[in-house]
């Protein structure tokens, strides 16, 4: 097939590009040229909100949207787009509201979330842009995305603090809950969608959700190691110390596991993903976690 994968260069993005590519399709790739571009894909270099004629002339059997995050990236990319086979939008679980009734299903009504803000309503408004222009498109809403090529600062953080022996800070409520899938989970998921077609067009999609605690003694032992845990109060702010929100949600991803279960277990996934970031192939949008946990946590010590 002929695929069309918006960006290509970054997390999912590029990790969805190497999959099809290792697949044997022809895939292409657009963003603004500023990293390097995946091996064995064709770059269309611009930005898409503004690509005159660059794609009408091409026919795609598929285009995978990861980069969308609002509704004028979709608008302006269907404006561009000549004559396509399937759409697959990446969206978020951001989308539904921390308020509404959990495990959270693709029923529910979809509404601002304190915790995404601007973030959720903008992938909101890009679904919607998309569904009343392309009815048949398919849109995903994964919760946490972790693996190879993660430039966001969450397993990174607890690598960093495994190979530097540092303790683990997390917080104290017990209850706390993290939920994820793996990239590649999620081009797997995608490519079924594109290979086959399915009558439902939107899907929650996400392993068992897991707590805190556990995805840090993940983290760890990922790098061969099993942490300290200091536990941390609800008077400190988490975001400050831990790359979560104090946010525990579930999906309900029934339907997405009667077409396409996830195959990649939360450690298994984490050892991937610490072997490459041994082998410093990518780069981390890291925070400055570890100076506020050595400026005012090392009371909890």
């Amino acid at each position: 097939m002929k695929i069309l994968v918006t960006g290509g260069t970054v997390f999912v993005s590029r990790y969805a590009a190497e999959y099809f590519i290792a697949r044997g399709h022809d895939v292409f790739v657009l963003n603004r040229g500023s990293k390097p571009q995946p091996a064995g894909a064709t770059p269309v270099i611009a930005d898409r909100n503004d690509l005159r004629n660059l794609l009408k002339r091409h026919y795609f059997d598929a285009v995978l949207d990861v980069t969308a995050y609002n509704a004028n990236d979709v608008n302006n990319l269907l404006d561009a787009l000549g004559d396509f086979g399937k759409y697959v939008l990446i969206s978020s679980s951001a989308v539904y509201p921390e308020w509404a009734a959990q495990p959270f299903t693709e029923n529910t009504a979809t509404g601002i979330n304190k915790f995404w803000g601007d973030y959720g309503l903008g992938k909101i408004d890009a679904e919607r842009a998309l569904s009343s222009r392309v009815p048949d498109a398919y849109t995903v809403r994964p919760p946490y995305i972790y693996g190879e090529y993660n430039n966001v600062y969450r397993e990174a953080f607890m690598f960093d603090c495994a190979t530097r022996d540092l303790p683990a800070y997390i917080p104290a409520d017990e209850s706390f809950k993290l939920q994820f899938i793996h990239v590649e989970d999620v081009c797997r998921f995608a490519e079924v969608l594109i290979t086959t077609t399915p009558e439902q067009r939107v899907y929650n999609i996400g392993t068992a959700p897991v707590s805190g605690i556990e995805w840090v003694r993940a983290c760890y032992a990922a790098a061969g190691k099993a942490p300290r845990v200091y536990t941390v109060g609800n008077d400190v702010e988490q975001r400050s110390y831990f790359p979560f929100y104090a946010y525990s949600y579930a999906l309900d991803c029934s339907a997405a596991y009667k077409l396409s279960p996830p195959t990649i277990e939360l450690t298994d996934g984490l050892k991937r993903a610490y072997a490459q970031y041994c082998a410093l192939g990518y780069e981390i949008k890291r925070k400055d976690y570890l100076q506020f946990i050595k400026e005012n946590l090392q009371v909890y010590e």
